[in-house]
């Protein structure tokens, strides 16, 4: 008897023991009511043993067990090879039958299993969840033994959808989209630098606003971006407050752009690892502990008193240390400077938001051993970018946006002031 063949039976036997408990038939009732959905939230492996053991329950339920028949005139038929679709597979099962005084009896679930779903956004949102088309036979197609569904077909499927995906990304307007704030970072994929965009607007709202494709980050592939997204309709200004890793070709594009009135926030944490580097491992903690001391003052006066003091320690230890710090001083102050409250400044003081999105990318595309074009890097990217979008929530102190921009402002005016 075939391994799989014996797990069935075993799975079956299993069930029919536990079908005369209450709390079972009630589940089994839920899940004959849900039909296909109920199934499409179950791995793709245990799919045909799930629906062949509903089949067989729901058989006995109206039948009764074997060997002790429970309802005149139905009686247990056999059993033929059937099919039905497990999400958007397609896959063999064995279909128990029923027979009454009037031929056959049609199993509910057996019914309601065979209608298929959207093929292309279920296929997507598989592969979304760490599946590639190349890895697609071997890891779900052999499992289900789905059948007329060959490899080249599901690649021909997902490039349509992830097609689709990067023409809604790449050329939806973004006029709408009121810009507080603006991350700008860099992924590597597949060899090439993609500088991505991640946005937030005066409601607190996150959206991935573009990406740009290049060999390497620098100020062309940045000053590229910035212009994408423009003729896209979004309104970038001095106002806003951008906020990087310290990538020196992002920062030369926005300089170039704003010079003096950029308002550029340097990653707290990029800058404390580059520190750290610099340090003996003795002296990291300690580094550490002082420059996040600093950085948690709420006044801009006290922060900037208390990284002096930091500077003034890390000279004594490791001059490059030192410099290292004053490069990025008065930008790791940005958001002290324009009086923004605590608890808007731990989503802005840093990077995290979007590499917490490059870490969703990197997870969706795990499985991906080589990408054959420019085409198909894009592709996935603005896929998995949209797909992130639909879990973001309003950053925490969104109710403190509007007073920073009143800030930044005001800021602006004092300058003008200075310089006229």
């Amino acid at each position: 008897m075939r391994r799989d063949t014996m797990q069935r039976k075993k799975a079956i036997e299993a069930l029919r023991n536990a079908q005369e408990q209450s709390w079972w038939r009630d589940r089994v009732t839920e899940v004959m009511l849900g039909g296909k959905r109920a199934l499409d939230s179950t791995m793709q492996e245990m799919g045909r043993m799930l629906a062949e053991a509903l089949m067989y329950i729901e058989r006995a339920q109206e039948a009764g067990p074997d060997y002790h028949p429970t309802s005149r005139g139905v009686k247990k038929w056999a059993s033929q090879r059937g099919s039905i679709y497990v999400g958007d597979q397609k896959i063999h099962v064995e279909h128990p039958r029923l027979r009454g005084a009037k031929g056959e009896i049609h199993l509910r679930t057996y019914e309601q299993m065979k209608s298929p779903g959207g093929f292309s956004e279920e296929l997507l949102a598989q592969a979304l969840r760490g599946m590639s088309a190349r890895k697609y036979e071997e890891t779900v197609t052999d499992a289900t033994r789905a059948f007329g569904v060959s490899p080249s077909s599901v690649s021909r499927h997902l490039v349509e959808a992830t097609a689709t995906k990067l023409r809604e990304f790449r050329e939806r307007p973004l006029g709408d989209f009121q810009l507080f704030a603006m991350f700008i970072d860099t992924v590597h994929r597949g060899g090439h630098a993609f500088v991505v965009a991640l946005g937030i607007d005066i409601n607190g709202v996150k959206r991935p606003l573009g990406f740009w494709e290049g060999a390497t980050e620098n100020h062309v592939i940045s000053e590229e971006l910035l212009a994408d997204m423009e003729r896209r309709g979004l309104k970038l200004s001095k106002r806003v407050l951008w906020v990087t890793d310290g990538g020196g070709g992002v920062i030369k594009a926005l300089k170039d752009r704003y010079g003096k009135k950029l308002v550029h926030q340097r990653c707290t944490i990029h800058k404390d690892r580059n520190i750290q580097r610099h340090l003996p491992k003795r002296y990291r903690s300690e580094a550490n502990r002082r420059l996040n001391a600093a950085l948690e003052q709420n006044t801009y006066s006290d922060a900037k008193a208390m990284l002096k003091d930091f500077e003034g320690w890390l000279r004594g230890l490791n001059e490059s240390a030192a410099d290292s710090l004053l490069e990025a001083f008065e930008e790791l102050l940005t958001l002290h400077r324009m009086k923004v409250p605590a608890l808007l400044r731990k989503t802005l003081h840093s990077t995290n938001p979007i590499e917490s999105m490059f870490s969703t990318v990197r997870d969706c595309e795990s499985n991906i051993k080589r990408y054959r074009s420019s085409k198909m890097r894009q592709r996935w990217l603005a896929t998995v970018l949209l797909h992130c979008e639909k879990g973001f929530k309003r950053v925490k102190g969104h109710a403190s946006i509007a007073a920073v921009v009143a800030a930044i402002e005001a800021s602006h005016a004092e300058e003008g002031l200075k310089a006229a």
